[in-house]
């Protein structure tokens, strides 16, 4: 992953925690790895290990980190750092997320390297949506539904996102299910 995601792990434990809070995790991380440039790509091994260590060092269930930062890289990295692709995507959720399957395609400008995940949207009737989730990195599918919950805060609707299908089961691909009024 890039170090961009690495950095904004580093932002949400430290503006949340404290600074000397992401200095225990990144000691109980055992990273080496002292700055992190955002257009740089990292082994994804790092990424997991830094969010396993705010699991231990925060005392919070690693599900709940992930989704956290979900929602945190919507409402925090996305906007301020991918802040003209966001508005691109639309001026509310629906479009957003009809949009979603291209969103990468436009990030792989910036990030070459990038291994990004593929989406495919299925509206399922007004105001419900089944995200259809392809990855071949492993462990992310709730950082993913904080994501969609994430876009939720972001265009003020309030949604319900369910995982209906999970890798876990041995399918392969997730599906979440979002609805909102």
């Amino acid at each position: 992953m890039y170090g961009i995601v690495n950095k904004a792990i580093q932002e949400l434990v430290s503006e949340q925690f404290g600074s000397d809070a992401w200095i225990r995790v990144k000691q109980k991380s055992g990273v080496g790895v002292d700055f992190f440039s955002s257009n740089e790509p990292y082994p994804d091994d790092i990424t997991f290990k830094l969010a396993r260590a705010a699991s231990e060092e925060l005392k919070l269930p690693l599900d709940e980190v992930l989704r956290a930062f979900g929602h945190f890289w919507i409402m925090r990295t996305g906007k301020e750092r991918y802040g003209a692709l966001m508005e691109a995507g639309g001026s509310n959720l629906h479009d957003f997320l009809m949009s979603l399957p291209q969103f990468h395609n436009r990030i792989l400008l910036m990030f070459p390297q990038l291994c990004p995940p593929e989406f495919v949207v299925k509206e399922t009737g007004t105001g419900a949506m089944e995200v259809h989730y392809y990855s071949q990195r492993q462990g992310l599918e709730i950082f993913v539904q904080g994501l969609l919950e994430g876009l939720g805060l972001l265009y003020n609707t309030p949604i319900t996102v369910s995982q209906t299908q999970t890798r876990a089961n041995g399918h392969d691909h997730a599906i979440f299910a979002i609805s909102w009024q």
